[in-house]
């Protein structure tokens, strides 16, 4: 009678896939077995398959808070280095079909002590970089475990190319393949990657999947509960970039207004709009607090023109330059033909926050939108990112040419691959029929004093998806949040909330969840609240009712 040598039985446990206890095999070996290669036919989209790096048991570890930046606070999941659990860390690439383009790299984090969940995070911007999985979701609290840290597997991806220094962030685009993947394949593949390992570590797929993600991970999130409805029971979308093809365009009129004589607007001039702004918006809320919370009322009742000059007068004003930058953050852009989904416009940007006292370079007009210069070309280090990812975006995905100037832009002239990129990036398909009648539960929430990308995109979106399927249908499987005064990072009002435990409520328990509460906390422990504030569904906006203004309670969602 032969007896089998333990690591060779544990090995062919884990390759039969067998349901069986993870706590009961031993997790160095149990790790350092995944470190085999995942076929192409584990992956349900065109692909090569996927090469295992290495594959590491890490020790647990406690929570850390980085040193403050010199810019002013930074969002929690910068500042905080959640504690971590005992776990396996994967780390792998995915080969492309086309042999020019890059492979997609990936991190899957398979905890020790597993809930039988998962967590994939979106990434940001235009990727390029690997996502550890291992931080806060967005808008998390800071003072609260990771999902890592909860037991969930979690994990991430480059999205299919890697930055590299001296090379524009958006060249990877001229690979049709390496396009695609960051457009939506990439996040499907890895997914599927993932619960592949999950299924060899803990011998079982896990019960329930989740996607969390901010900006371009929002708009991930959205594209993943739109074209594959059944791979996700929970979406989290913040901040989400919907129509990325309007943003791109938009941003780079933008700057383009800017270039012209005596248009750029620099600090002083975007103090004098908001100063504006506050003058006839911060108190319809029944509060003074430089936060414009009644937003709609404010989009209705500011006028621009009140900060243009008089005829002769040339300070505390705008020149007409100037004002025709500000119209052009102000107005929708408006394309002469439909672009995916019938959508023809990019929205306007919202009121407040335009200086963002405070946050330095990480929201306001001056970090999105104006920069701290005026826009040139090719973009210097003072540009703002609507101009450096605008501009980008305009020469490697539409033109397809580095050497194009992003001012002879034509919608009209590039309509067709106009098309033909907003069909692969914009995040707009309303008919989410698929994604509600198997469970799937989708919380999208934005930024008012977002800069980054407009909130009313989100808005329209939302709009969108009650236009197609009905407002009660929308109500059992969708939810609309909008936090005043708060810029794309979450800075500049409470925005902290505990979103990914909301979701699996839904998911798991049929808690839908109504108005919520947003806190704001010191960024080290005891992470001390210093401020809260109603989390209201949309339309509802909070609206100050008496007592103290740090307190959650003072404030009623009010829906006008």
């Amino acid at each position: 009678m032969s007896i089998m040598n333990p690591r060779i039985a544990l090995v062919a446990l884990l390759l039969c896939g067998c349901a069986t206890d993870p706590t009961s095999v031993d997790p160095t070996q149990a790790c350092a077995a995944l470190a085999r290669p995942v076929e192409a036919r584990a992956i349900g989209l065109p692909s090569g398959g996927a090469t295992i790096e290495s594959a590491t048991l890490v020790a647990a570890a406690p929570l850390a808070v980085n040193p403050k930046p010199p810019f002013g606070p930074p969002p929690p999941e910068v500042a905080v280095v959640p504690a971590t659990p005992q776990y396996c860390k994967v780390l792998g690439a995915i080969a492309p079909v086309d042999p020019k383009a890059p492979p997609i790299r990936f991190q899957v984090n398979l905890p020790t002590q597993w809930n039988g969940s998962s967590v994939q995070f979106g990434g940001g911007g235009f990727n390029g970089v690997l996502i550890s999985g291992l931080g806060l979701p967005p808008s998390a609290r800071p003072d609260l475990p990771s999902p890592l840290g909860r037991g969930f597997a979690t994990y991430g991806t480059d999205s299919g190319h890697q930055n590299a220094p001296g090379v524009p962030l958006q060249a990877f685009a001229l690979n049709d393949e390496a396009l695609v993947n960051f457009a939506y394949a990439s996040y499907k593949k890895v997914r599927d990657v993932a619960v592949e390992l999950m299924k060899r570590r803990y011998g079982s797929a896990p019960k329930r999947l989740y996607f969390v993600g901010s900006s371009e991970g929002g708009r991930e999130g959205l594209t993943m509960a739109q074209r594959f409805p059944a791979d996700f029971d929970g979406v989290f979308s913040r901040v989400p970039v919907i129509n990325w093809t309007g943003l791109q365009a938009a941003g780079t009129r933008v700057g383009v207004a800017q270039m012209a004589p005596g248009g750029w607007l620099d600090r002083d001039a975007v103090k004098l709009v908001q100063d504006a702004v506050l003058a006839d918006c911060d108190a319809r809320d029944g509060l003074a607090d430089g936060i414009v919370s009644d937003y709609e009322a404010c989009r209705r009742a500011f006028d621009a023109r009140r900060v243009a000059c008089a005829p002769g007068q040339t300070s505390g004003c705008l020149s007409d330059a100037q004002m025709r930058a500000v119209e052009a953050l102000y107005a929708p852009y408006r394309f002469p033909y439909p672009l995916a989904n019938g959508v023809i416009s990019y929205p306007g940007w919202g009121r407040g926050g335009e200086a963002a006292p405070g946050s330095g370079p990480v929201g306001g007009w001056p970090s999105w939108q104006t920069g701290e210069a005026a826009p040139t070309l090719p973009p210097g280090p003072s540009a703002s990112r609507a101009w450096l990812y605008g501009s980008g975006a305009i020469q490697y995905f539409y033109a397809r040419d580095p050497a194009f100037d992003p001012r002879r832009f034509d919608a009209q002239a590039h309509a067709t691959r106009v098309r033909e990129v907003s069909a692969l990036m914009d995040s707009t398909d309303p008919d989410l029929a698929a994604f509600a009648a198997r469970g799937g539960k989708l919380v999208v929430s934005e930024h008012m004093a977002d800069y980054a990308q407009s909130p009313y995109a989100g808005i329209d979106y939302y709009r969108s998806v009650v236009a197609r399927m009905g407002q009660p249908a929308v109500d059992r499987f969708m939810r609309l949040y909008v936090t005043p005064g708060a810029d794309h990072m979450g800075i500049g009002a409470p925005s902290n909330v505990d979103m990914l435990q909301v979701l699996v409520d839904w998911v798991e328990k049929g808690s839908a969840p109504g108005d919520l509460v947003q806190v704001m906390q010191q960024l080290a422990p005891p992470f001390e609240i210093t401020m809260a504030r109603p989390m209201c569904r949309y339309p509802a906006y909070p609206r100050y009712a008496r007592g103290d203004a740090r307190r959650a309670e003072s404030f009623q969602c009010r829906r006008d």
